[in-house]
């Protein structure tokens, strides 16, 4: 089953932000999910355990590199 995911990465302690959120969105992209970033929040589109196993270990790599906050919100209706 195809889904949609809304999500923002949010990282803390640091004065770099735009390094981390794009390393995240790298991640996700380069495991073959359609990534369409945006000001405030990404949109991921792909296979529903494809896409959560992604998600996963993106974020594992990103909180390995420093304090991140995730904010994820999952449809398989938002098309």
């Amino acid at each position: 089953m195809n889904i949609d995911a809304e999500i923002s990465l949010y990282p803390l302690r640091t004065s770099d932000l735009s390094g981390p959120i794009h390393g995240f969105l790298q991640r996700i992209h380069q495991a073959g999910l359609e990534v369409h970033p945006g000001p405030m929040s990404s949109r991921i589109t792909g296979e529903c355990s494809e896409l959560f196993r992604t998600i996963g270990n993106a974020f594992e790599s990103s909180a390995e590199q420093g304090d991140v906050v995730l904010v994820f919100k999952v449809s398989n209706a938002c098309r």
